[in-house]
């Protein structure tokens, strides 16, 4: 059974256009078969959004020539308003998924949203140990399993610079609770900025 999350989709692309608006900005998101949430952004990513704009405004220093990583980026919406709402980002985004790393960069071009650097791999296998970043976000493939997931959180971690922060969205049934326990482990902290629909936004920062 094909799975947002394989390497190479061999389901036949049949691709749409899809509508979003957030923060006063409309974008559109080209989206194809075996990716994740191609009929629109799923509430988890859309709740993300909300709290993790809400949450950076509240400090301009907090992303002012700061690196964000859109960690399991799908066809890149996350990365993509992100970087429209904040200008000073350096946007990376990463994806196993070939097909979803291919939309993601047509839909940067189609959002006139300038991302430093889109690449496909597992995780953060791809990218260098120099590689760091000051905001991480994700939702994380809850369907590969919790040891993948936790491989997002850990490997963010390595790849993070001091200060640093993560955002991670979930459903309370999907694991929100042991996400918790795991980003306090690593982190020494973890806040909750919201829940909503049974989807959690949590937030953990690199001491």
């Amino acid at each position: 059974m094909p799975h947002y999350y394989d390497e190479s989709p061999v389901t036949k692309s049949d691709k749409k256009t899809i509508e979003y608006r957030i923060n006063g900005m409309n974008f559109e998101f080209v989206t194809d078969t075996n990716v994740f949430s191609r009929n629109e952004i799923d509430y988890g990513s859309d709740f993300l959004l909300q709290k993790m704009a809400e949450d950076l405004k509240k400090d301009g220093r907090l992303t002012s020539g700061k690196s964000f990583l859109d960690l399991g980026c799908g066809y890149g919406p996350v990365g993509i308003v992100m970087k429209s709402i904040f200008k000073g980002l350096t946007v990376t985004q990463t994806d196993v998924n070939e097909r979803a790393v291919g939309l993601a960069r047509t839909n940067a071009e189609r959002n006139r949203t300038p991302i430093h650097s889109i690449v496909s791999g597992s995780v953060l296998e791809h990218l260098d140990k120099s590689d760091m970043f000051d905001i991480v976000a994700t939702n994380p493939p809850v369907r590969a399993g919790k040891s993948t997931v936790f491989e997002f959180y850990s490997q963010a971690y390595e790849h993070m610079n001091d200060g640093g922060i993560i955002y991670v969205v979930l459903q309370r049934k999907q694991g929100a609770p042991s996400t918790e326990k795991k980003l306090t482990e690593l982190f020494g902290n973890c806040e909750t900025l919201g829940v909503s629909g049974g989807y959690r936004v949590m937030k953990s920062v690199k001491t």
